[in-house]
């Protein structure tokens, strides 16, 4: 008998050591599940586990109920309200406004346009209402601002985001280029209709929304 025939019993560590070689191989290697191969087991076992079991009735359908309702409502609520609005606010930054350089917020021209309407001055709460209209909108990122943008573009812009305000929109452009640029004094009926295109535009939905341009808005 030649030496080589003589069974070899190996110690724990070549024992080990065998198997690993033998396990690494091509054909072991071949056989083992592939990252894929264990996705789709995941997604399997989380499909099983909405089955209902067998005799739960329907007390067994309510994860499955429930996981199907929040869907649903997701879906319905990018079909009627679209995309969230919180990306484009946040790349909306106040500055020019009709000739001036101004970082206030429409609450503030808000405030701004009362004292002077308190105050008696129509003339300044006109022209600090229809900037608080204007803000009010660049902030929900309905119509934008920019150096050159004027009372009557931003009005014929603002009209195709709200077709049934657009005349009411390029009549009060036209009171604030009145008190601003020709000199005529504004009225207490200027202030208010001005005032209360505002409210009524700040519950309204807008038809469109205008691209975010970090070039264009200040």
């Amino acid at each position: 008998m030649l030496i080589r025939d003589v069974p070899v019993e190996p110690d724990a560590e070549t024992a080990r050591d065998w198997l690993l070689g033998e396990l690494s191989k091509p054909p072991y290697q071949a056989a083992r599940p592939s990252w894929f191969d264990r996705i789709a087991q995941a997604i399997g076992d989380w499909l099983d586990s909405l089955r209902v079991p067998d005799g739960a009735g329907l007390s067994g359908l309510v994860p499955l109920i429930v996981v199907l309702v929040v869907v649903a409502l997701i879906v319905v609520a990018f079909l009627v309200f679209g995309r969230p609005r919180l990306n484009r606010r946040s790349q909306v930054k106040p500055g020019a406004l009709f000739g001036a350089d101004d970082a206030r917020s429409a609450a503030e021209l808000r405030a701004s346009a009362a004292r002077a309407a308190a105050q008696g001055d129509f003339t300044v709460a006109v022209e600090e209402a229809f900037r608080a209209l204007a803000r009010q909108l660049a902030e929900r990122t309905v119509v934008l601002t920019a150096p050159g943008t004027t009372a009557r573009d931003f009005a014929l812009r603002a009209g195709e985001a709200f077709p049934g305000r657009r005349d009411e929109l390029g009549g009060c452009a036209g009171l604030f280029d009145g008190v601003r640029y020709l000199d005529e004094p504004g009225t207490r009926g200027d202030y208010d209709r001005i005032s209360a295109l505002d409210r009524q535009l700040q519950i309204e939905r807008p038809a469109a929304l205008e691209r975010v341009d970090h070039e264009v808005v200040r």
